[in-house]
């Protein structure tokens, strides 16, 4: 009788290892098509162009430009909310090499050879997608502040997840998860800074 049971117990758990890896391949070609559909885009030099010049940007190149906005709208009652969008990014930035490394999943155009990199990759692996993490964690103390640049904050997001797809250096799962994590980590720290200062 107990050998019979665990038997039974055996086989349900292969069928349940089985049936998990038959929807982690599915989930796993759905993301590369995805990619493959939103590197589509970049078929016209226009929007080939804009997507490099967003991910560029992503680099760090938009966080100066963002701070000189805020300061000329605000005045120097943005320091403090500039201050916690540069603590968010620097803990991100300590946060974000790690788990790429440990994860190591491979980037889109490393996998498929269909798909073309647009631009120099800055480490080797895929998720999550560092771009999004610090982005979201940065905007995340100017959205809190002011709550009518949420619109604006999501054009940026918006636009930043469709670059990192566009050059195919990431799956949409990557762009989501760093969404995910850059707010998680930058919106109860600043939630909880804004909210003594």
């Amino acid at each position: 009788m107990l050998l019979a049971s665990n038997r039974r117990l055996s086989l349900e758990r292969l069928v349940l290892a089985e049936t998990l890896l038959l929807w982690r391949d599915r989930l796993l070609r759905a993301d590369l098509a995805g990619v493959h559909l939103v590197a589509r885009s970049t078929r016209f030099s226009l929007t080939r162009m804009l997507a490099i010049t967003i991910s560029k940007l992503g680099n760090g190149w938009i966080y100066p430009i963002l701070a000189a906005t805020i300061f000329a709208l605000v005045g120097h009652e943005a320091w403090p909310v500039i201050a916690l969008g540069g603590l968010n990014a620097a803990l991100l930035h300590t946060l974000f090499p790690i788990i790429k490394k440990r994860i190591g999943r491979k980037r889109p155009f490393h996998v498929d050879p269909r798909l073309t990199s647009l631009l120099k990759i800055l480490d080797e692996h895929s998720f999550p997608s560092g771009h999004m993490m610090t982005l979201s964690g940065v905007l995340a103390p100017i959205v809190l502040a002011w709550p009518s640049a949420a619109a604006s904050a999501a054009a940026l997001v918006l636009s930043m997840a469709w670059s990192r797809i566009a050059t195919a250096h990431h799956y949409p799962s990557d762009v989501l998860g760093g969404l995910t994590m850059g707010v998680a980590m930058g919106y109860p720290l600043s939630a909880c800074i804004l909210g003594h200062w």
